[in-house]
């Protein structure tokens, strides 16, 4: 019998580099998208998926920040109350993670996604588990991670979030080398970690979610460098389809916002500003105008 998968890891130790001097004092997961940060959105989608405890891996200076935002603050819900601010309130309630459920851990070297993960490992060994990389933000209904669990409840084994990229983009990406597909499903019998165009075996790429099997520390334990120099979930994964363990791609239903770039980010903010019933029509009527204004 499969095994429920209920705990999710957030790999945020990242520096920001790419959006400073923003992220100078504030870690990148902690920029708004609209009226939430981008982690908030991560850990509800985990929710929606049915997960119950939340670890964070983190470098030295978003941890306070991370526990801060996601446990209760007495003072802040005291004002919220006296003055009748019960929206605010209830808004403010969803962010709590009880305290057992949610974990810490560091990572102290930027040693690529598969030693951020290996770091997790005293919470999440010995049974199956999500990775969320909350720099992809994903519109949909059900979520995402929700969507790959209905998948892995049938099929086991590892299960990752894919979407085509263009040919020439396959060297940012780990890309699926496809066996066969079904629909929305793929069967991989491999992948590869930044191919060059001309070696990528197809365009179908990994994105930030993954539901994973815990043989992946089998090969995480060995600390073996990959591409770019850093231990790559990638070759982790690739290592327990040789053990065994089948490896699907599903092509989720949603669409995907790149926040880890500058352009993704002000998509992601427009797109779910424009979703917000109290500033819709606002956003709305301001680009219109703006958009008017000569070049």
């Amino acid at each position: 019998m499969k095994k429920p998968v209920t705990k999710v890891v957030f790999p945020v130790a990242g520096l920001g580099t790419r959006f400073l001097p923003a992220t100078k004092a504030i870690p990148k997961e902690m920029l708004p998208i609209a009226d939430r940060p981008l982690i908030q959105y991560a850990v509800q989608e985990a929710r929606q998926a049915g997960i119950t405890d939340f670890i964070f891996v983190t470098g030295a200076m978003n941890r306070p920040l991370l526990k801060s935002h996601f446990s209760e603050n007495p003072s802040l819900n005291t004002f919220l109350r006296e003055r009748g601010k019960t929206t605010e309130l209830n808004l403010v309630a969803e962010t709590v993670i009880e305290p057992d459920r949610l974990h810490f851990c560091s990572q102290d070297k930027p040693l690529g996604l598969g030693h951020a993960v290996w770091c997790a490992r005293e919470f999440v060994a010995g049974e199956p588990f999500a990775v969320i990389l909350p720099d992809d933000l994903i519109s949909a209904e059900p979520g995402c991670l929700k969507q790959m669990m209905d998948v892995h409840s049938r099929l086991g084994g590892n299960v990752v979030a894919v979407e085509n990229v263009a040919p020439d983009l396959t060297n940012r990406y780990g890309i699926l080398d496809i066996a066969s597909e079904d629909g929305p499903l793929v069967v991989a019998r491999g992948l590869v970690e930044k191919p060059a165009p001309d070696k990528a075996p197809s365009t179908l790429s990994i994105i930030g979610r993954y539901i994973l099997d815990d043989k992946v520390f089998e090969h995480l334990d060995k600390g073996v460098a990959g591409a770019g120099g850093e231990i790559q979930l990638t070759d982790a994964i690739s290592a327990t389809i040789g053990a065994g363990v089948p490896f699907h791609g599903l092509r989720f239903a949603g669409t995907r916002y790149d926040c880890g770039s500058m352009y993704g980010f002000v998509e992601a903010n427009v797109t779910f500003g424009l979703q917000s019933s109290a500033h819709a029509e606002e956003i709305r009527a301001y680009l219109k105008n703006y958009l008017k204004r000569p070049v």
